[in-house]
C-alpha cells in the first residue's frame, strides 16, 4: 500500500426534480440459489434460480436448516481442492455496464467438522472478501450478506473463490442486478473502482429492503437499522420522525433512492446525531448521506442548519429546506481519501434546530486490478479445453488476476509493458497427465517466454506460428505430436527446442540447428 498522507475530502451535492418515477430501464438480473437444485420464490416474490454457472465444486445443507427464512439459505456450495485452489461462478453474455452484486456466506457446520474455513473472493479479477476462521460465532451459524457495485466490460461477471490452506471457499447464494452506469457519481469516480458496502443504514427504521422485507428497491439493496450504529451515550436522546406523505425526488435515475428511505428520520434530541462505522484502513471511502425534511413545523429555510462532521473535519453545512423545500429528497456525498483509522464517524451537529437524517452509506473505493490481456484470455481458455487440463488445478476465471493469488498453476504472469494488463509470461506443465492437443491460439500468447509441455500424452500437430514471437525456450518433448516441425521454430529468439521422443516426420528445417551454434541447445528426431 501506499504511504499514508493527510485526508483529502471531496464532496458533491444531489437533487433530482420531482417528477414521476420512469419505468427502470435495466432488465438483468440473476438471483441464484448456490447449491439448490430447483427454482423457487422466496415470500417477497423474488425467483431464484437453481444453481448455475459454477466452474465446479459439491453442494450442501446447512445443519440447522430450521434457523434460516428462506431455501437460499439453507443450500450452499462449496469447492474442495480436488476442484483446485481457484473456482468461480461465470456468468455469461452481459452487456457492458455497472452491476450490483450481493451474496450470502454461511458455514453452519454443513460439513460436521466445526472449522468455518478461510478464503477469499474476487469480483472481476479484483479481491474483494477475505473470511478467516475462526469466525465470529453468531456469523459462522447465521451467514452474512455482503455487497458490491462494479463495472462489467467483457461480456461475463466472473465470482471466484480461493482456498487457503486446505480449506474449502463455501457460498450460499449470488445475486446479480445491472444498475445505472451513472449512479454513485460514477462519472468523476471513474470505472476503475469497486464500491464495496461497508454500512448502508436506514434511520428510525428496522432492516427492510429485498430480503428482508416486501418494500422496493430497483437495485436490490437492503437497509440496515441504525441502531447499532448510533454512538451510544446518544441514543436515548434520538427522536424518530416518520410520515406518509409523498417524498418528491425519489425512484430517480441514475440512484433510484427508494421513497421508503425518506420517510423516517432521526433527529438529534441533544442538538447531535453521531454514528460509527467500522472500516479498513488505507482504503479511500465514498460517504453518502440522505436528507428529507419531513417535519411539517418547518415552514422556511434556516429554521434547521447543521454542521456535518467526517472523522472530526467539518465538511459541509446543510439546510435541508433550502435545498429542496419540504418533503423532497435531498443526498450529499462525500469522499475520505487514505483513511487511517479502523473507524469512521459522522457527526451531525445542530447550528439551528435539531440536525436530521433519513440515511447512511459507505463504500470503500477499492481500486480495479490489473486483468489478463482479453486476446490472452482467449488463447488460455482455448489451451485449457486443447489439453483437456484437470478440474485439480483450477484454471477458472482470470488466469492472472487477482494479482494476491497465484495465477493459474503452471502459469508465471507479468505486466505488459504499459502495466495496463497482465500478459502469461510462462507455461509449465511438464508430467500432468494432459491428453489433448495444443490449440492454434497459443500464437496469441505474444509475451511467451517458457513453453514446458513434456512428458505428456498430447497429440495433433505443432501450431504453425508457435515461436514467431518471443519465445525463448520450448519443451515439447515426451508426447504423442504428430506431422512436421514448422519453420516458425526456427527463430532466432529461441534458445532451447526439445522435440525428441514424438511422432514428428518430414525434414528438420536447417535454420533449428543454429540454434545449438550460438550457443542455444536442441534435440529432435533424425526425421525421414
Amino acid at each position: 500500500m501506499p504511504p499514508l498522507v493527510p485526508f483529502l475530502f471531496f464532496f458533491f451535492f444531489f437533487f433530482i426534480p420531482s417528477s414521476m418515477a420512469a419505468p427502470y430501464p435495466f432488465s438483468i438480473s440473476y438471483h441464484i440459489d448456490c447449491g439448490g437444485l430447483i427454482n423457487s420464490t422466496d415470500p417477497f416474490a423474488t425467483t431464484w434460480l437453481s444453481d448455475r454457472f459454477y466452474t465446479g465444486g459439491t453442494t450442501g445443507i446447512v445443519s440447522e436448516p430450521l434457523i434460516f427464512h428462506h431455501p437460499q439459505e439453507k443450500n450452499l456450495r462449496f469447492f474442495p481442492l480436488s476442484s483446485g485452489k481457484k473456482n468461480c461462478y461465470i456468468i455469461p453474455n452481459l452487456p457492458s455496464g455497472r452491476y450490483y452484486f450481493r451474496t450470502f456466506t454461511v458455514y453452519d457446520n454443513y460439513d460436521g467438522r466445526s472449522h468455518p474455513p478461510s478464503f477469499d473472493a474476487s469480483i472481476e479479477g479484483t479481491l474483494v472478501f477475505s473470511w478467516r476462521s475462526p469466525w465470529n460465532e453468531d456469523l459462522a451459524r447465521h451467514g452474512a450478506y455482503s455487497d458490491l457495485f462494479a463495472f462489467i466490460t467483457d461480456g461475463e461477471a466472473d465470482f471466484c473463490f480461493y482456498s487457503l490452506s486446505t480449506d474449502s471457499p463455501v457460498i450460499g447464494s449470488f445475486q446479480l442486478v445491472q444498475v445505472d452506469p451513472l449512479s454513485y457519481n460514477s462519472t468523476a469516480i471513474g470505472e476503475n473502482f469497486i464500491l464495496v458496502n461497508y454500512g448502508r443504514i436506514t434511520c428510525g427504521s428496522e432492516q427492510w429492503g429485498p430480503g428482508f422485507s416486501n418494500d422496493t428497491d430497483v437495485f436490490g439493496r437492503s437497509w440496515q437499522s441504525d441502531l447499532d450504529f448510533i454512538i451510544p451515550t446518544l441514543k436515548q436522546s434520538v427522536k424518530v420522525l416518520s410520515t406518509t406523505n409523498s417524498v418528491s425526488g425519489t425512484d430517480q435515475q441514475p440512484n433510484y433512492f427508494p421513497m421508503k428511505l425518506y420517510q423516517k428520520a432521526v433527529t438529534g434530541g441533544r442538538g447531535v446525531l453521531e454514528y460509527e462505522l467500522g472500516v479498513d484502513a488505507k482504503l479511500d471511502y465514498l460517504i453518502w448521506l440522505h436528507f428529507a425534511e419531513i417535519d411539517s413545523s418547518v415552514k422556511k429555510a434556516g429554521q434547521r442548519v447543521f454542521d456535518v462532521f467526517i472523522n472530526g473535519n467539518n465538511a459541509t453545512r446543510i439546510d435541508i429546506f433550502a435545498k429542496v423545500g419540504s418533503f423532497g429528497a435531498y443526498s450529499w456525498s462525500y469522499t475520505v481519501k487514505n483513511l487511517s483509522s479502523l473507524t469512521l464517524t459522522v457527526k451531525l451537529v445542530g447550528v439551528v434546530g435539531s440536525p436530521l437524517l433519513s440515511g447512511l452509506e459507505n463504500y470503500a473505493l477499492v481500486p480495479r486490478d490489473l486483468s489478463t490481456a482479453p486476446e490472452q484470455v482467449s488463447a488460455m481458455r482455448a489451451l485449457k479445453e486443447s489439453l483437456r487440463v484437470p478440474g485439480r488445478m483450477g484454471w477458472n476465471g482470470d488466469p492472472c488476476a487477482p494479482t494476491n493469488w497465484d495465477a493459474w498453476e503452471g502459469i508465471t504472469c507479468r505486466p505488459n509493458k504499459n502495466a495496463t494488463a497482465l500478459v502469461i509470461f510462462q507455461i509449465d506443465l511438464g508430467s500432468q497427465g494432459l491428453k489433448g492437443y495444443i490449440s492454434d491460439k497459443i500464437i496469441l500468447l505474444t509475451n511467451l517466454v517458457s513453453l514446458n509441455l513434456s512428458s505428456n500424452s498430447l497429440g495433433g500437430t505443432i501450431p504453425p506460428g508457435l515461436g514467431e514471437s518471443s519465445l525463448t525456450r520450448l519443451d515439447l518433448s515426451n508426447n504423442e505430436l504428430t506431422g512436421s516441425i514448422p519453420d516458425s521454430l526456427a527463430s532466432p529468439n529461441l534458445q532451447l527446442v526439445l522435440l525428441n521422443d514424438n511422432l514428428l516426420d518430414g525434414r528438420v528445417p536447417e535454420e533449428i540447428y543454429s540454434i545449438g551454434v550460438h550457443g542455444g541447445a536442441i534435440e529432435a528426431l533424425i526425421l525421414a
